[in-house]
């Protein structure tokens, strides 16, 4: 790289194209210089109104001045030394503040690893020492991770899971029930007790992992009676329930957890993206006993619980609290589902819209009665946002999902410009 030479976006397509694989791929050939708030600027100046968040990672927003203040003491402190060597105060008090928030009644520890493949990884490992059980159950179209365990938990094929078999075994999948698929929830729970029958005896299942809201599979909330029957199956044959809540966590629902919406307590929960502000940092945290099944040494990572990362996680339960968040993320999803609705009334590319706090979705399908995927015409409409000045998200099976991931920290004018760029691209 020449002294003073700025880069363009020809220049770094070109170093992407000859050094990086293909299989890690962008939704936007952008390439970012700066972010502040709820805005990205790339590298020409161009000013983009950011609806992604870094796939739900800046919920408090990009560079947070109080999350900043908090890395920079953190940096001139201490870096790294490893939480398994040493310990530090930032790990423990952001594990004291986690457990203030969980909900789970009693006693509850905290465990801290480096994303959010590694917490599931390591629920799953916790809940099969407590019970000492092998199996774990759960559901398509959750995702989960992409290292192994975590890949055998996720429930969609395209493109997560292509080629790289085989997958761990003693995982079992059932259907999420998702309504406007066909999958009520009678239907699922029928189909789960049927796995319970005749694939594998509930004696020999551990836990069931699920999403409180289908995140990558397509912004499908749970209904809450069914998280409700799930707690209950878990509670008759001892099972554990572990929520996934790495993409609803931290206010995006509307509540903390989005598991709080139907009163269901977990035994575990695994917590990542927006926990640090962008800082690699994920945990579990769980009723204590059961946290405390694997032996001395049976979890840790060298990475995990990062003091930096830690003290900017510690930064982001300050901001949560003090700026209501969860509060804040039903404000923009009363606001959000609104204009979603409204353009459902005059778009039939809209099948279904989908809100849960600032956690909306809406699938486009190319004929309301048949419902076949629009996912050409989801990608079209990202490209179209984008050239207004919009970056948002697509996700589900069919990739046929619009989803808005905003900073819950979003002034009311961000909103609703980035709203009109998105109106504006459903017709063009």
């Amino acid at each position: 790289m020449t002294v003073g030479h700025k880069a363009t976006e020809t220049e770094l397509a070109d170093l992407r194209a000859k050094y990086v694989p293909r299989g890690i791929t962008s939704a936007h050939p952008v390439t970012v210089d700066r972010a502040q708030g709820s805005e990205i600027w790339d590298i020409s100046g161009k000013r983009y109104i950011d609806f992604a968040g870094g796939i739900g990672v800046m919920n408090v927003g990009h560079a947070h001045p109080r999350v900043m203040k908090a890395v920079r003491e953190q940096l001139d402190r201490a870096t790294h030394t490893s939480f398994q060597v040493v310990h530090y105060e930032s790990y423990l008090r952001l594990a004291e503040r986690l457990c203030e928030v969980a909900p789970i009644d009693g006693p509850k520890k905290a465990v801290f690893f480096s994303t959010g493949a590694e917490a599931i990884e390591n629920a799953v490992k916790i809940a099969r020492a407590a019970t000492g059980r092998p199996a774990v159950i759960s559901f398509r179209g959750g995702f989960h991770g992409r290292t192994l365990l975590a890949l055998s938990l996720t429930g969609s094929v395209q493109p997560y899971k292509q080629d790289f078999g085989p997958y761990a075994t003693e995982i079992y999948q059932t259907p999420f029930p998702y309504a406007y698929r066909g999958w009520t929830t009678e239907a699922a729970m029928a189909d789960l007790e049927n796995l319970l029958e005749s694939e594998v005896s509930p004696k020999r299942v551990a836990a069931i992992v699920i999403e409180p809201v289908l995140g990558e599979g397509g912004f499908v909330p749970a209904p809450l009676d069914f998280m409700r029957r799930l707690r209950e199956l878990c509670d008759l044959h001892g099972m554990l329930l572990i929520v996934d809540e790495i993409q609803t966590g931290f206010g995006r629902t509307g509540k903390f957890f989005a598991v709080e919406h139907s009163g269901v307590q977990p035994d575990l929960i695994t917590v990542a993206k927006s926990l640090a502000a962008g800082f690699p940092l994920s945990g579990v945290v769980g009723k204590a006993q059961v946290m405390d099944a694997p032996d001395p040494g049976g979890l840790g990572g060298t990475y995990g619980g990062n003091p930096v990362a830690c003290a900017a996680g510690l930064a982001v339960m300050d901001v949560m609290r003090d700026e209501h968040l969860p509060e804040r993320a039903a404000r923009i999803g009363s606001v959000v589902e609104e204009r979603m609705q409204s353009w459902a009334a005059d778009h039939k590319l809209i099948g279904d819209v989908r809100v849960v706090g600032a956690m909306a979705g809406m699938e486009l399908v190319r004929d309301r009665v048949t419902k076949e995927p629009a996912d050409k015409e989801a990608a079209r409409i990202l490209g179209t946002a984008r050239e207004k000045g919009l970056i948002v998200l697509r996700c589900g099976v069919h990739h046929n999902v619009i989803r808005t991931l905003m900073p819950l920290t979003i002034p009311d004018e961000q909103l609703e410009q980035g709203l009109d760029m998105l109106g504006a691209s459903l017709g063009a």
